[in-house]
């Protein structure tokens, strides 16, 4: 059994997308968990979607009244902003889009992308069917033991078992997923391979023509596109919107002069001249950070890179109470060269700060390199180059929001390192408050050249009080 994590994902139906919330099944107490974003409301269990990411994390940073708050890792989730909770590739189901899918040759990724949308959408019917068609809403039997539970019992979380229902509210997928062809799309691509794979792959793409409909009319009913409560249907855009969107950012992220970490976009109208975007002196390729955060997401402590002038290092941090704890003590955070070197020190046995978090010995115990993601690189240095170029008439350079990524690594630091300096810098009637505010506001507007001006020394002497609480370790 996988330990307990909570994963962005994103639903695209009836041309419109939706973000959300899925924790992949967990352990508790000797039973099997899984559930989704969202409660029950008027005897009917609904998934509550976001239009975007930072519609979800402000969601998320807010309200409690829901079905993943008493999640084992739901403290971390609070302190997550937009682009932690912005779904990666493999978490993005396009339901509208499966009819296109079965029209295709049935390659790997035919295969699995099809696999994927059906399997998500078993998920979702699973914690959302009652499983019961005895006509009484006010009591259901728990399948297993026969006991009596409350519909608050059931909500979005799996039931023991966890199939769906012939008889509740989802007969369309229980049809669907019972075709033979169906389920060998589990098998993947060698099952639709020669005379009797091309027949199976037919015969996905008929079961789907007379089934997919009503199985999307079946999820709809417990679909919640107001965000409980908290969004409107014309904040959606259509899909291909959304998409074009994300693709626009995908394409800048991979570029030097595009999307800066944390979301804020780098204009390109100084040519050649380098932005904020680097992607880190701790070097990984993207698979193996991506894999890597699996477990670390999973124990609720991340890897963590940080640049100041005197070099670049890593460390962990988890919050407690909202409140950041790095690896370190008395408020010092120690920092290491390399991942090895930071592995090296979490096998010892030398106190700190992190051993009381009840997942640390998970963290001891692993393998699993600590490899930080781009939303957990804070390069203080960088940023006051570019606030130098900027003052020094590079216009253009750089938009407000860089600085909100930088910003939350200081915020985070000086709070754990009582860093009383740094906060006065940073309060909202002080020049860097200013700019931060406006960056939340309007991350597109551009730094000036006056604006580089005043914020580079300050933010100067922010970088010196936080190079103080850091020790660079062996």
């Amino acid at each position: 059994m996988a330990r307990p994590s909570i994963v962005p994902i994103a639903l695209t139906i009836d041309d419109r997308t939706g973000f959300t919330l899925w924790a992949p099944p967990w352990e508790e107490d000797g039973e099997e968990w899984q559930a989704f974003l969202g409660t029950t409301e008027d005897d009917r269990a609904r998934v509550h979607l976001f239009p975007t990411p930072a519609a979800l994390a402000a969601f998320c940073r807010t309200r409690t009244d829901h079905d993943l708050s008493d999640h084992p890792v739901w403290p971390v989730v609070v302190g997550l902003g937009a682009p932690d909770l912005t779904p990666d590739d493999d978490h993005r189901y396009d339901l509208d889009g499966v009819y296109d899918i079965a029209a295709e040759n049935p390659d790997r990724w035919a295969v699995e992308e099809l696999a994927a949308d059906i399997d998500i959408v078993t998920r979702l019917a699973e914690c959302l069917d009652t499983g019961e068609d005895t006509g009484d809403d006010d009591e259901l039997t728990d399948p297993d033991d026969g006991r009596d539970v409350e519909d608050d019992d059931i909500e979005l979380e799996r039931r023991p078992g966890g199939e769906v229902s012939r008889g509740g509210e989802f007969g369309a997928l229980a049809e669907l997923v019972s075709r033979p062809e169906v389920g060998s799309l589990g098998l993947g691509v060698e099952a639709f391979l020669g005379r009797s794979g091309e027949d199976a792959w037919v015969g996905v793409g008929a079961a789907l023509d007379d089934l997919w409909e009503d199985v999307l009319e079946e999820l709809g009913a417990h679909l919640d596109w107001t965000g409980g409560g908290t969004v409107a249907l014309d904040a959606y855009p259509s899909a291909a919107e959304e998409d074009d969107e994300f693709e626009d950012d995908e394409d800048e992220d991979a570029v030097p002069a595009g999307r800066a970490a944390g979301g804020a976009t780098a204009s390109a109208a100084a040519a050649g001249v380098s932005t904020i975007a680097r992607p880190g002196r701790i070097a990984a390729a993207p698979a193996e950070v991506a894999k890597a955060a699996q477990f670390w997401e999973a124990v609720g402590i991340l890897p963590v890179e940080v640049v100041v002038p005197e070099g670049a290092g890593l460390t962990l941090r988890c919050y407690v109470e909202d409140r950041a704890r790095f690896l370190g003590r008395d408020g010092e955070v120690f920092l290491f060269a390399s991942a090895a070197d930071l592995t090296r020190f979490v096998r010892g046995d030398e106190p700190h700060d992190l051993t009381e978090i009840a997942s640390w010995p998970e963290v001891a115990d692993t393998d699993t390199a600590p490899l930080p993601a781009d939303q957990d690189r804070y390069d203080l240095t960088e940023l006051g180059e570019a606030l130098a170029e900027v003052a020094n008439g590079a216009a253009g350079l750089v938009d407000h929001g860089v600085l909100s990524q930088q910003v939350e690594g200081v915020r985070d630091i000086a709070e754990y390192a009582g860093l009383t300096r740094v906060d006065d810098l940073l309060r909202p009637d002080a020049p860097l408050g200013l700019a931060v505010g406006r960056a939340e506001r309007e991350p597109d507007a551009p730094l000036r050249p006056e604006d580089g001006a005043a914020l580079r020394p300050v933010w100067d002497e922010v970088v010196t009080a936080v190079s103080g609480a850091l020790v660079f370790r062996d």
